[in-house]
C-alpha cells in the first residue's frame, strides 16, 4: 500500500493566503481529478525527495481533487511504471504518460502547476492550428524535455509538451527532466543548454518555441522555425502595431494606449527580451539590485493593464500601403503605424566548433545553463558589462571561471570590473578564441594572444559567449527601412524611419544598451506616433514639396 500523504503542519512553507485561495478556486472549477504518484528514495536522506513530499502535501491540502500517492523506490509500483530515479512525479498515469524527474523548484513551479491544471481540465487547450498538426502524428513520439529551475524559458516548452501528451496520449509520452537532479541523463544526451527537446532520442528543438512550432517540430522530427497557418489568420484593425516585447516595446504599448491608440504588441519569443535572461540588473531606478526576470514580470504585468500582447507570433512581413499590413505567423493586422522594437541578438564568435557545440557546452545564457557547470571549469568570452555580469554570476554559484578578452582592459563599468578582479577571476588579456573543440561536448579551446603571437590549448567544460549583440533588422530591411553603416535602424529625433508610418525604438536603434534608455525611446516613439497620426508629417512635407 502507498504511504498516505499527511496534512501540512505549522511552519511548513505556504504559498500565501491570497495565492492559495486563488488556487483553491481554480482547482475547484476543474472537471477531473488530478492523480499524482510521487516516488522517492526512502532509504536515503534525500533533500529533493523531502522537498517533493512537502510540495505535494501542500498542494493536496488545496483541493480534494488532487489525489496524491507516495511510494518508495522499492515498491512494486515503481517497477510497474518503470520508475528508475527519484524523485519522480507521474501525472494521472492511468490516462497519460507524463512524468517529471526532479523537484520543480523555481521557474519549474510554473510547469508543475500547469501540469495539474491541464490534467484537471482533461484537455491540452491547443489552438485550432496546433490540433491540425497534432492529427498528423500517427506514430509514437517518446519526448524528453530537459529543463532547469533557473531557466525562465523552460516552462513554456515543457507545457507545450504536456499539452501534446494530453491531447494525443496514444502516441505521445513525455519525460520532463531537471538537469540538476539528473546530471547523468543531461550528460548522456549532451543537454548542456536548456530547454532542449528530444523525440525518440532525436534532438528536435533547442530553446523555447511557440505551441505551433513545437508541434510542427514534433511532427517533422526536426526543429522548425516558421509556422505558416493553413488558413488565413484573423484580421485585426488597430492604430499601432509594436513589433517586439522587450522594455522598449512594452513601454511603447503603455504610452500608446494611454494616448488613446488601439495598440497591439507582437512578440515572437520571450517577453522582456535580453532582460529576462539577465541574472541581476543593477541600479535600475527604484532597485539597487533586482533579478532580470523579476523586473520583466513587473513590466509585463503593468503593460497588460493597457495593451493587448500577442506572444508567440513572429512578424513575417510589413506590407507598405494605407493602411500598413503586418502579417504574422497567426494573423494579419491592418494598422496606421508600426514601431520596430526588435532589439538585438547575441553576437556569435564565428569560430570553428561554435555552431556544432551550441547547447553542448557552448552557451549564451549563464542564467539558463550555469547551474549545470557547478564544480566545473568554464571560459567566459568578452570584456563588457554582459561578460562581467555572467562571470560573476557563474563564480558565485560555484563554477570555476576564467575570462578571455581581446583587449588589455575591460570595457565593463568600473564597479563590475572591480568585482571581477576582487574575486580573483583569472583573465587571459589580449586573447581571442580561435576554435572550440570537443567530440560530443566542449572539452577545450584554442586561444591566440595578439601581443605575444602565442597559441595555446586550454581545457574547459564550457564556453559562455558574451561579446555583445547584433541588431535584429531583417524585418526592417524587408520593409525597405534604411540602415546605418553600423547596421542599426536609421531614424530621426522623433524615431521616424524613412518609411512614413514606420518608427523604431530600443536597442535596434543603437546607442546606449541600457534598459532605461530603451524604455525612454519606446515612450518617445509612441508619443511621436500619436502626434503624427493627428497631423501626419508626411502630408505636410508633400504639400511643401508641391508648393515648391
Amino acid at each position: 500500500m502507498p504511504k498516505q500523504a499527511g496534512s501540512s503542519t505549522p511552519g511548513e512553507s505556504q504559498l500565501g493566503a491570497e495565492v492559495e485561495d486563488q488556487l483553491r478556486a481554480a482547482f475547484k472549477a476543474l472537471p477531473h481529478d488530478m492523480p499524482v504518484f510521487l516516488f522517492t528514495d526512502g532509504k536515503s536522506k534525500d533533500p529533493l525527495g523531502a522537498a517533493a513530499k512537502q510540495m505535494m502535501r501542500l498542494f493536496r491540502n488545496l483541493s480534494d481533487r488532487i489525489k496524491v500517492k507516495e511510494y518508495d523506490m522499492d515498491h512494486p509500483e515503481a517497477r510497474k511504471w518503470n520508475v528508475t530515479g527519484a524523485p519522480t512525479f507521474l501525472f494521472d498515469p492511468e490516462r497519460y504518460s507524463i512524468r517529471y524527474m526532479g523537484t520543480p523548484f523555481g521557474e519549474e513551479g510554473r510547469t508543475f502547476l500547469g501540469a495539474l491544471i491541464l490534467i484537471g481540465s482533461g484537455t491540452g487547450s491547443l489552438s485550432e492550428q496546433s490540433r491540425k498538426v497534432l492529427k498528423k502524428i500517427d506514430s509514437p513520439r517518446d519526448v524528453k524535455v530537459f529543463v532547469s529551475p533557473t531557466c525562465p524559458y523552460c516552462p513554456e516548452q515543457a507545457i507545450n509538451a504536456i499539452r501534446a501528451a494530453i491531447e494525443n496520449p496514444e502516441f505521445i509520452s513525455l519525460e520532463i527532466i531537471d538537469i540538476q537532479a539528473n546530471p547523468e541523463l543531461a550528460d548522456k544526451y549532451g543537454a548542456f543548454s536548456v530547454p532542449q527537446t528530444f523525440a525518440n532520442d532525436v534532438l528536435i528543438a533547442q530553446g523555447a518555441q511557440t505551441e505551433e512550432l513545437f508541434l510542427l517540430s514534433l511532427e517533422k522530427m526536426e526543429q522548425q522555425n516558421v509556422f505558416i497557418p493553413e488558413s488565413d489568420a484573423a484580421v485585426l484593425d488597430v492604430d499601432l502595431v509594436i513589433v517586439g516585447g522587450g522594455p522598449a516595446g512594452l513601454t511603447a504599448g503603455i504610452y500608446a494606449v494611454r494616448s488613446g491608440l488601439r495598440t497591439a504588441v507582437v512578440e515572437a519569443g520571450q517577453l522582456g527580451g535580453q532582460v529576462a535572461a539577465t541574472p541581476i540588473v543593477e541600479n535600475y531606478p527604484g532597485f539597487t539590485r533586482v533579478p532580470g526576470k523579476t523586473l520583466v514580470d513587473i513590466l509585463v504585468s503593468h503593460a497588460l493593464e493597457y495593451t493587448e500582447i500577442f506572444q508567440g507570433e513572429k512578424v513575417l512581413e510589413i506590407i507598405r500601403g494605407d493602411p500598413l499590413e503586418v502579417r504574422t505567423t497567426r494573423r494579419k493586422f491592418l494598422t496606421r503605424a508600426v514601431i520596430l522594437a526588435t532589439g538585438a541578438e547575441y553576437k556569435k564568435l564565428g569560430v570553428p566548433g561554435e555552431a556544432r557545440l551550441a547547447g553542448r557546452g557552448v552557451s549564451y545564457c549563464a542564467t539558463c545553463d550555469g547551474p549545470l557547470f557547478k564544480g566545473k571549469k568554464v571560459i567566459v568570452v568578452g570584456g563588457g558589462n554582459s561578460a562581467a555580469t555572467e562571470a560573476l554570476y557563474l563564480h558565485n554559484i560555484g563554477v570555476g571561471v576564467t575570462m578571455v578578452h581581446r583587449r588589455d582592459t575591460f570595457r565593463a563599468q568600473e564597479h563590475l570590473t572591480r568585482n571581477v578582479l576582487g574575486n580573483n577571476i583569472p583573465v587571459f588579456w589580449d586573447t581571442e578564441v580561435k576554435e572550440i573543440r570537443g567530440k560530443e561536448r566542449v572539452s577545450e579551446v584554442e586561444l591566440f594572444n595578439g601581443k605575444t603571437g602565442r597559441t595555446q590549448t586550454v581545457p574547459t567544460d564550457g564556453v559562455f559567449i558574451a561579446v555583445g549583440y547584433s541588431p535584429t533588422v531583417e524585418l526592417a530591411l524587408k520593409a525597405g527601412v534604411e540602415i546605418t553603416p553600423d547596421g542599426f535602424i536609421k531614424h530621426d529625433s522623433h524615431h521616424r524611419t524613412n518609411i512614413p508610418g514606420i518608427y523604431s525604438a530600443g536597442d535596434v536603434e543603437g546607442g546606449y544598451k541600457q534598459i532605461v534608455t530603451a524604455m525612454s525611446q519606446g515612450t518617445e516613439a509612441a508619443l511621436s506616433v500619436f502626434e503624427d497620426l493627428k497631423t501626419p508629417y508626411w502630408l505636410s512635407e508633400a504639400v511643401v514639396k508641391a508648393a515648391g
